[in-house]
């Protein structure tokens, strides 16, 4: 069928021209349902589209973001805590426990302090044990990259709420922020806690999918281009699935390594496909490749990558996800876009750049490096920020999945 919006010139054309009705719609189709917190979402751009390759309800990377973006963050917040009630003034933000990478606590400094611009007070605090066992106390301090102090206190359910081991500090929170992905649940009776807690702790990695994301993501983005008359091509990944793979005994390569060359005959010659983990994160489980026969010649090394990532997680579902090659360039290193949004709302970014990786390559891995990217001036007919008005629409679109994605694990 033919489409008005048919190719990508005429796309970044039609979103900064349309830059407050497209907006309009997404905010409608988000209004419908609550939206995670906080989400990131990585962006590629090729020659010929621009699509979402991952998404993120616990996003680490606070520090990354420019300081007049980290404003409108705050603002985001506010409008979210005052979704749950006009009284959020004290706010528990429950972190990571991998607590010795100092970039981790430079985030969560930011993170810390954007929310209480919000006019909250924060207090950190975990209720894994096992962040407290080298000091012998309730009570953990630390160092950020950057020099920051971060203090972070244990913590016990009772009757439904978390209270304080430490007899100096009463917690009486209002709402909780959580920011651990629980690719390793944390020892939680989640359905017990009275309090509010943003992000839902059901969508940790324990739990979500890429694989069921992307299913929804292709869904939101067919209403939305069907919508605007827009190819949807133009802003998606083409991809498939396969389950019960391991990689360690090489159970189901076979079946992936058919999948995979399945889905590259939909694709342009010469073309990679990303072989991804469904609940990896921080870039771990992944695989790039040209087709099936690589998967099947997998030599121990590669399995073992693929096989378990963070807190020994083990892989057994896959993403077979169109390889978007990046024309994206920071210092002539290729590199991808990370927007950061809260509450549903674009609301910062960064170029994640890997001088030591190529055009088809997984930038997030050893060797990469963060250039900010401020969206704060971002508007209607603004030409000369055209690139980021885009990256800004399909990072919403994809958030908007992840809200129906949570809606489902949720019920």
């Amino acid at each position: 069928m033919p489409y008005k919006i048919s190719n990508k010139a005429e796309l970044e054309q039609f979103v900064c021209h349309n830059w407050n009705e497209i907006n309009q719609w997404i905010d409608l189709e988000q209004s419908k349902q609550p939206q995670p917190l906080t989400s990131s979402v990585d962006v590629r751009e090729s020659k010929t589209k621009f699509a979402p390759v991952d998404h993120n309800m616990y996003p680490a990377g606070f520090n990354n973001l420019c300081s007049k973006d980290l404003l409108g963050c705050a603002d985001r917040f506010k409008e979210a805590f005052d979704q749950l009630s006009l009284k959020v003034k004290r706010i528990g933000l429950l972190p990571e426990s991998h607590t010795k990478n100092k970039y981790y606590l430079d985030h969560l400094h930011k993170l810390k302090t954007t929310i209480e611009m919000a006019g909250t007070e924060v207090i950190l605090f975990s209720p894994d044990k096992d962040l407290f066992k080298e000091t012998g106390s309730s009570v953990v301090q630390l160092e950020s990259q950057s020099g920051n102090s971060i203090v972070i206190y244990e913590a016990q359910v009772l009757d439904g709420v978390f209270q304080s081991m430490n007899p100096e500090v009463v917690f009486n929170f209002d709402a909780i922020v959580l920011n651990n992905d629980q690719s390793n649940p944390l020892p939680v009776n989640w359905k017990s806690i009275s309090t509010p807690i943003l992000p839902s702790p059901f969508v940790g990695w324990y739990k979500r999918q890429k694989n069921h994301h992307f299913r929804c993501y292709r869904t939101t983005a067919n209403q939305f281009a069907e919508h605007f008359s827009i190819n949807p091509d133009l802003i998606q990944a083409h991809f498939a699935t396969a389950e019960n793979i391991d990689f360690n005994t090489k159970e189901g390569l076979d079946e992936l390594a058919s999948e995979v060359d399945k889905l590259l005959t939909t694709l342009p010659a010469e073309s990679h496909v990303f072989v991804k983990a469904s609940q990896g994160t921080y870039g771990m489980g992944i695989s790039v490749v040209s087709s099936g026969e690589e998967i099947k010649n997998m030599n121990r090394k590669v399995r073992n990558k693929m096989d378990v990532g963070k807190n020994n997680l083990k892989f057994t579902s896959i993403l077979i996800q169109e390889g978007v090659e990046t024309i994206v360039k920071y210092d002539g290193a290729p590199a991808e876009v990370t927007i950061y949004l809260v509450n549903g709302k674009s609301s910062g970014g960064f170029m994640r750049t890997n001088p030591l990786k190529g055009t088809q390559s997984n930038l997030n891995s050893q060797g990469m490096i963060y250039q900010k990217l401020c969206l704060s001036d971002v508007k209607q007919d603004c030409d000369h920020k055209m690139k980021e008005a885009v990256y800004s629409v399909v990072a919403r679109l994809s958030t908007l999945a992840a809200s129906h994605e949570m809606k489902e694990l949720m019920e």
